[in-house]
């Protein structure tokens, strides 16, 4: 993977992250790097089920893939509060 991959998958998980985390009501507590990481996660994995399900390339904007990816970062930005919580 090259440079721009890596900054481009960055940049994506921030916006996945952190449209994750407003899906989610009240206030979060867990750090910026942690939403990253959700938010990178949620990313590659949304667009592998979006390519399973066959909804990956379509014209225009891939709104199914989209709301697949958000939705993956706010059950990831919950599970990561509790996570964190019961420590």
């Amino acid at each position: 993977m090259e440079i721009s991959g890596i900054v481009a998958a960055v940049v994506i998980g921030i916006v996945i992250g952190v449209l994750g985390r407003l899906v989610l009501p009240g206030r979060q507590h867990i750090g910026v790097l942690w939403t990253i990481a959700v938010g990178i996660i949620a990313a590659l994995v949304g667009t592998a089920l979006a390519g399973a399900l066959g909804v990956a390339d379509t014209k225009g904007i891939d709104w199914i893939e989209l709301a697949l990816q958000i939705g993956l970062a706010a059950v990831g930005v919950a599970a990561v509060e509790r996570l964190k919580g019961r420590r």
